[in-house]
């Protein structure tokens, strides 16, 4: 599990092509500073198992139904990725629940700068959109968002220096895709209610 407060701005270092997988190492010296063979790292959003590691990098295997449901599908050598380790019981919790389990692909659909932050709208695939609320929050490519507008098939975002600095949303341009995980606790609630009335 993740609080989706991205830790490090990683790169892909290799990527080895398997008959049905990928197996990817990239570098990021901090979130392997303690990391131990099995345990789990958020690579722009999903969650990945590091296979093994060295002093500034790890790799992991990515399998069929991530490379199909992901922006991992078409990832080359030299990306950016965001990254963060897994939490611990003494994590602070500045995000929100994210689990690294993404729900569907999004896009950059345009961006408006300011002075000091950016305006940016993200198209959500459209069956996603109920477990989306105004001030909620929403995993993009494994960063915890506020939503500060909602359309049928959109968000609009206000992105603070901070995350444009550290993160991958700082470049991506429309028509960049994005990994989204809506709030797990919506999706909690829906099938609570869903079983209630059966």
């Amino acid at each position: 599990m993740f609080t989706g407060i991205v830790e490090e701005l990683g790169r892909v270092k290799a990527i080895e092509t398997l008959p049905d997988a990928l197996r990817i190492t990239i570098e990021g010296p901090k979130v392997v500073s303690d990391v131990n063979r099995g345990e789990s790292i958020s690579v722009s959003g999903a969650c990945l198992t590091a296979v093994e590691h060295d002093a500034t990098s790890f790799t992991a295997d990515v399998m069929q139904e991530t490379i199909r449901l992901t922006s991992l599908d078409g990832i080359k050598v030299g990306d950016p990725v965001n990254l963060e380790r897994a939490m611990t019981a003494a994590t602070r919790f500045g995000g929100h629940v994210v689990l690294g389990h993404v729900d569907g692909l999004g896009q950059v659909v345009s961006r408006t700068p300011s002075e000091n932050w950016e305006w940016v709208r993200i198209s959500i695939p459209k069956d996603l959109m109920k477990y989306v609320v105004l001030k909620g929050s929403i995993t993009l490519d494994g960063i915890s968002l506020t939503v500060n507008e909602v359309g049928d098939d959109w968000v609009g975002l206000s992105l603070i220096p901070e995350t444009l600095a550290v993160t991958t949303l700082g470049f991506k341009q429309p028509g960049d895709k994005v990994n989204v995980e809506v709030d797990i606790m919506a999706k909690h609630i829906e099938r609570l209610i869903e079983m209630r009335n059966n």
